[in-house]
């Protein structure tokens, strides 16, 4: 989890990516309280002790160092499964929709299959090409056939398992057309769009486990864990460089805003990359934040983040330095507005003490 300049220049300042950071961390807010009582049912309440982020982080750390040396082929199929499972199991909890939303569902799916194939069509690169095409347009096909039965389905309110595998099947066939053999800018939208996607997801899905004091342990192992391997061993960046080699989605990359052009850069600009891993960060940070002291905090937290990291960012743009842990930069900013918080309720809770009772006069 680090961020990467992919081309220097004296540019002092970026806000799309700051931007891009502040618009997922407010999705996750959005849609994590909308969903986190479904998920806790899901879950049978279950929360993760200190113990388990301990754990949690020491998974991290050893998946992160070993990805250098697993083969490609077997490092997608594991982020395919990863990401696809997460799609099912999504789409499995909020499948019991009603009819029309279902088929409007069906119908966004059969849009872009259709959209999908007749791309893959005119720019055929070889077999996997034509093959993903031909996959979009029965993906396409499957979703008009839906439609239909969902007109003549008598049931209401149940799960749907046909409609939690179109999401993941969709996402296969966008992976091998247009990440897989990249196509240009159109494979960095759906990079982008498929990242942001997944960021939300991730946080949602893992927020609903954490407690405020949980959060704490998890955030200080993770922010040493990542200052470690970005700064000391560098098995961060180059984990980071041969994942997104593959075209996976571990990565959101964004041209510098106000645009420089420079020789090498994006399509000959500037550009920034960011891990999924700190927008996952910064979005369980102001979820926890949001479920211990409210709205106005949370989002307080999410500016203070923002803030943070493009003030790093700035610096980081005017200099040589290189990758940076991006969970320093998002922590350094939600801390002080932690710490304020709590000193503040703590004052709350302070006995006021008690005046005497003014005496009589004496007649």
């Amino acid at each position: 989890m680090c961020v990467q300049i992919l081309s220097h220049s004296m540019l002092t300042f970026d806000v799309s990516m700051p931007l891009m950071l502040f618009f997922v961390t407010l999705v996750a807010l959005l849609l994590g309280k909308r969903v986190e009582s479904k998920l806790k049912t899901t879950f049978e309440e279950r929360e993760f002790r200190s113990r388990d982020a301990v754990l949690f982080v020491v998974l991290i750390t050893v998946a992160v160092s070993i990805v250098v040396f697993v083969p490609q082929m077997a490092l997608i199929a594991v982020f395919l499964f990863s990401y696809s499972a997460l799609l099912f199991t999504f789409s499995f909890l909020f499948s019991n929709l009603k009819r029309r939303r279902a088929q409007v569902f069906f119908l966004l799916v059969g849009l872009i299959g259709l959209a999908a194939g007749a791309v893959a069509f005119l720019k055929v690169y070889g077999v996997v090409t034509f093959y993903g095409g031909v996959a979009a347009f029965v993906l396409a096909a499957c979703a008009l056939v839906a439609i239909l039965y969902e007109q003549f389905r008598k049931t209401e309110g149940k799960s749907r398992w046909y409609l939690s595998i179109f999401p993941p099947v969709l996402f296969l066939i966008v992976f091998f057309l247009f990440l897989y053999q990249p196509m240009g800018l159109l494979t960095l939208i759906v990079l982008d769009v498929s990242g942001v996607l997944f960021a939300v997801l991730i946080t949602i899905y893992l927020s609903s486990l954490f407690t405020w004091k949980v959060t704490f342990i998890f955030a200080a192992l993770l922010t040493v864990m990542d200052f470690v391997l970005v700064l000391v061993t560098g098995f961060m960046v180059r984990a980071a460089e041969q994942v997104a080699g593959l075209g996976l989605p571990v990565l959101i990359v964004l041209p510098v805003v106000p645009p420089i052009a420079v020789t090498g850069g994006l399509f000959g600009l500037q550009a920034l990359s960011l891990g999924l891993g700190d927008f996952f960060f910064a979005g369980t940070l102001a979820t926890q934040t949001l479920k211990k002291y409210g709205w106005k905090t949370a989002l307080v937290s999410a500016a203070a983040m923002t803030l943070s990291f493009g003030v790093f960012e700035a610096w980081l743009l005017s200099t040589d330095f290189g990758a940076f842990p991006g969970t320093v930069m998002i922590i350094v900013g939600w801390l002080p507005v932690v710490g304020w918080k709590v000193l503040l309720e703590r004052k709350r809770k302070q006995p006021v003490p008690a005046q005497a009772a003014p005496q009589a006069p004496v007649v």
